[in-house]
């Protein structure tokens, strides 16, 4: 289960899969992933908490290839030049080991990225309930193997609930990838590499609610429609990973 170590990866998909994949062959209509998965099929998911000890709050996530480890701190009062406040500050940063990428200063756009998982986050923690005080998320990718910044706020929210921050629910998140005609759930690298365009959508499962949804390239109305569909529906199931793992988490410190 989630959490548990040498468990095995839980896996979840969004919606039943109605294609039929023949030949490996990358063609607009007809092809097979390169990892084996079929288009509506997410990859396995393993979830920790507690990955760093010095920091308030921790967390693994490790999607396929995509592994990522996030700290937080906090909260801890401001600093002084900054004006007084009735609600908390949340800093984020996204940052890429050296080696996270095949080819060394490869890596995404850091400050977008930490500007996207600052959106992601803000709407779901009650800043109120630390006034005057800061709360920093470091987020380290230390290997990308695609869906980069899904699989970062997903666990950026799990260290947010590891460290005791308040919010009104989890935030998960995940990515669609328009290629041709297909829509992939969860793309890896190679598939982003060729992709038309791309959609992320991050929300709080429990409350049916959207924290933001990110959208490139073109697409038809319905397109986005059925994205925004197998998105949500994979946050839902996602965020009950989640909560399986910070319920694990929980079980074991009483033990």
């Amino acid at each position: 289960m989630a959490g548990a170590t040498g468990a095995t990866p839980t896996t979840y998909s969004p919606s039943p899969v109605s294609k039929t994949i023949k030949r490996p062959i990358f063609s607009e209509l007809d092809w097979v992933r390169p990892d084996g998965r079929a288009f509506h099929q997410c990859r396995p998911a393993f979830l920790k908490t507690g990955a760093v000890n010095a920091a308030a709050g921790s967390a693994y996530a490790e999607f396929g290839n995509t592994k990522v480890i996030v700290s937080v701190f906090g909260p801890r009062e401001s600093k002084k030049a900054m004006m007084y406040s009735d609600i908390g500050r949340l800093n984020c940063n996204v940052s890429y080991t050296t080696f996270a990428m095949p080819v060394r200063g490869q890596g995404s756009d850091h400050q977008e990225f930490s500007s996207m998982l600052h959106k992601a986050l803000e709407g779901a923690i009650i800043l109120e309930s630390f006034p005057k005080t800061t709360v920093d998320v470091f987020a380290l990718v230390m290997e990308s193997g695609g869906s980069d910044l899904p699989v970062v706020i997903s666990c950026a929210s799990l260290a947010l609930a590891d460290a005791g921050i308040m919010m009104s629910d989890l935030v998960a998140a995940a990515s669609v990838s328009c290629l041709g005609t297909n829509l992939l759930i969860d793309p890896i690298c190679e598939e982003e590499s060729y992709q038309d365009g791309s959609l992320m959508i991050t929300c709080m499962p429990s409350r049916n609610e959207v924290t933001q949804l990110s959208v490139t390239g073109e697409w038809s109305t319905a397109k986005v429609h059925e994205a925004m569909e197998l998105c949500l529906d994979a946050c839902s199931k996602l965020g009950k990973i989640m909560r399986s793992c910070l319920k694990e988490a929980a079980s074991a410190s009483q033990e």
